[in-house]
């Protein structure tokens, strides 16, 4: 009974752990836009060629003029949003914090989602006049706006002032390393885990420039980016493939350097959801293993059973009980042993997701489906497990059972 315990725990504990984790995975995904596909700026290998020359200016990413080659070459994109990433610290009174400037433009809230909190969002009159406003969000208004009302106040970034407009919700870091299964980068997840401000893309591009100090062992280099992302979103989620297609080859066109990567959201959806397919039929299979040896268990100690109850048999075959009523008895006692570590199993199994959830703070979620599938599972187990002590009860000689001592 103890192997149906622990194998039907393990059914639901692992099914619950790894449904938690593509949901979390794919929410995240979802975050980003299903019909995004999301164009990154990343420092280009170094040529080899020029390793030991001193390199005073590196020019390299995604450029203003690969925005508008998108909007004019590829049908399919429905709307197009440029960004400037910067990454630099944000003062109010005697209160600092770090965190991520992007300038963007007014329609990236709608693009990536933004639950806008109060306030308001940057509009095209902030872009076209170039003001000094911004939204901060979440994070940023906990570290400097504790105690007062933000909406009016200015904020000091990079040594102008702003001020603040609105607030929205923080929105989950994700990095795409992370959700393809690579190694992190700390280059490409600059600014995650810290607050944003958004400012107007004129004012990113008026107030920081495009040239930047960069600090390396090599001593400093200044590097120049126009812009450090580009979100292309297609018209349906049928045209996101193709468009991704169309983006690829403008940017290999232009870009004689890999000074770039491309995130499409939908394919790492679908990568997740194969990922987690995988995971479950591993984890299935081990619970399986464990259900195996519970039910080879139950068979050995109802083979004992049948052994010591079979004078019994034999009375109960002599007073006109027929071969199938002896196979029901038997079988329905595997049954109810089976089922009852199923129940016991079940419990186990709910307990395990949520002392997973409480110590290791990793998302669990308990569906109704394996609940079933395990119950099912047990019914099964001890099925097949009792049929065979209870042809041999059946098929006992009457008389040789009545002599049984």
């Amino acid at each position: 009974m103890l192997g149906i315990i622990f194998g039907v725990s393990s059914v639901v504990s692992m099914l619950a752990i790894g449904e938690g984790a593509s949901q979390d995975a794919q929410e995240k995904i979802s975050q980003l836009g299903s019909r995004n596909i999301i164009i990154k700026t990343v420092p280009p290998p170094e040529d080899k060629s020029s390793i030991g020359q001193q390199q005073t200016l590196k020019e390299y990413g995604l450029t203003y003029d690969d925005a508008e080659r998108f909007r004019g070459a590829i049908p399919n994109v429905r709307v197009l949003v440029p960004n400037r990433r910067i990454s630099d610290q944000a003062l109010y009174r005697n209160s600092r914090v770090s965190t991520e400037v992007i300038g963007t433009v007014p329609w990236y809230r709608e693009i990536l989602s933004l639950s806008l909190k109060y306030g308001r969002f940057i509009t095209t009159t902030d872009t076209h006049y170039k003001q000094a406003v911004c939204v901060i969000d979440d994070k940023v208004r906990n570290e400097l706006f504790l105690f007062d009302d933000p909406l009016g106040q200015n904020i000091k970034v990079g040594g102008d002032y702003y001020s603040v407009v609105g607030v929205v919700s923080a929105q989950k870091d994700i990095a795409a390393s992370e959700l393809q299964g690579g190694k992190n980068n700390p280059e490409k997840e600059r600014g995650a885990n810290t607050g944003k401000i958004y400012i107007p893309l004129t004012t990113a591009r008026t107030r920081f420039g495009e040239t930047s100090i960069q600090m390396g062992a090599g001593g400093a280099t200044l590097e120049r980016v126009e812009l450090q992302e580009i979100i292309v979103q297609s018209r349906t989620i049928d045209q996101v493939l193709s468009t991704r297609r169309s983006v690829q080859s403008i940017l290999s066109r232009f870009h004689k350097k890999n000074d770039y990567e491309i995130i499409v959201p939908l394919e790492l959806m679908q990568r997740a959801k194969d990922v987690q397919r995988i995971f479950t039929i591993v984890l299935g299979s081990i619970a399986a293993i464990s259900l195996l040896v519970g039910g080879i268990g139950i068979m050995n100690i109802m083979m004992a059973t049948v052994s010591e109850r079979t004078r019994e048999i034999g009375i109960r075959r002599a007073l006109g009980a027929r071969q199938r009523d002896i196979v029901m008895q038997f079988l329905s006692e595997t049954l109810i042993l089976t089922l009852c570590g199923g129940i016991l199993g079940m419990a186990v199994g709910s307990l395990i997701p949520i002392l997973v959830t409480y110590f290791g703070q990793m998302r669990t979620v308990i569906t109704p489906g394996s609940l079933v599938l395990a119950f099912g599972i047990s019914a099964a187990v001890g099925l097949a497990f009792g049929i065979y002590p209870a042809y041999r009860a059946a098929h006992m000689d009457p008389i040789e059972s009545l002599r049984h001592e």
